[in-house]
């Protein structure tokens, strides 16, 4: 998954998305992929808006 106007690798994102699955933080989520923490705190914050988009058309 890919989100829109984003400037992290794929690498990154796909890390991210793990993270995210697992559970961690987002502060420490981005000290262990090498990313700013605002960076990992808005994607974390993207995830959970598209989540909550797909729940909704459920």
């Amino acid at each position: 998954m890919r989100l829109r106007h984003s400037k992290l690798t794929h690498n990154q994102t796909n890390r991210l998305i793990e993270h995210f699955v697992a559970g961690t933080p987002a502060q420490t989520a981005s000290a262990l992929i090498g990313v700013n923490k605002d960076t990992a705190a808005t994607f974390y914050h993207r995830l959970r808006s598209v989540i909550a988009e797909k729940l909704a058309e459920e």
